[in-house]
Formats: C-alpha cells, structure tokens, sequence
C-alpha cells in the first residue's frame, strides 16, 4: 500500500524544447546518461540551420503537382521515358537506356490500369489507355 502512495515520476528527457532548440542544460536531464546503459537516451546536437534553410527553399521554389490519379500517370510515364532514353538524365545530360525498367515500368502501369478497372473517369481511362500505348510502341522502337 505505501507503493501506492508514491505514483510515480515523469520526467522529460528530450534535448529540445517545444519550439526545437536545445535545452540550456541537456547533461543535467539525462541523469542515466552518466551510467552508460545501452538505454540511455543518446544526446542530440542541434539541428543547423543551413540545412533548414536549403528545405525551406526547395519547398518553396518546386511546385508540387496536385495528387490524383493522372499526375501519378504521368510521373510513372515520365520514368518509363527516361528509361527509353528519350529524357537525359538531369546529372549527365546524355539519355540513358534501360529497356528492362522500361517494360517493367510499362507493365506497372498496365496492372494500375486493370486494378482500377470500372473506378477510373471516362478522362482517366482514355489517358491511361493512350499512355501505356503510347509506351508500348516507343519500347517496341527502342528495341530496334
């Protein structure tokens, strides 16, 4: 019964306070740091903030596509080009073929087509259907 009494204690051992900067003294929170137990909680460094930065910039300057079923058509499609060769590739600027990722690219689109079979708009359809042929024929050229 006098366990009962006692409760138990909560104690906050994070290294960063509610707005993400480091507390002013992270040694005297972490008490069972000083023991060197596998589970102590590993003391963490601040995070930079030109690496901060960089994100914030890049989420500003690249705009996303909206999130529907064409967009991610259409990304899935822009992969099977790239692995035709007929996009360069961003680092190298040469086209880079890889007819095997291609046509499993392809068929990654064809099996999204027949699992959604019956849900898809009439748009969605005719641009699935245009898409995967429109792939199939480029791959049957590139194996030429």
């Amino acid at each position: 019964m006098d366990e009962e009494k006692k409760g138990f204690v909560i104690k906050d051992r994070r290294a960063f306070d509610k707005d993400g900067k480091l507390k002013e003294n992270p040694e005297s929170m972490h008490s069972s740091d000083a023991k060197g137990g596998e589970n102590a909680p590993k003391e963490k460094k601040a995070p930079k903030e030109k690496k901060a930065d960089k994100g914030k910039e890049r989420q500003s300057t690249t705009p996303l596509p909206e999130v529907n079923f064409t967009s991610l058509v259409f990304s899935l499609s822009s992969s099977a080009l790239f692995y035709l060769g007929e996009v360069a590739d961003p680092e190298t600027n040469q086209p880079k073929k890889d007819l095997s990722l291609a046509k499993h690219t392809i068929d990654t689109i064809s099996m999204l087509k027949d699992k959604t079979k019956g849900n898809l708009t009439d748009e969605e359809d005719k641009f699935i259907t245009t898409v995967i042929a429109d792939l199939k024929w480029r791959y049957v050229k590139a194996l030429e």
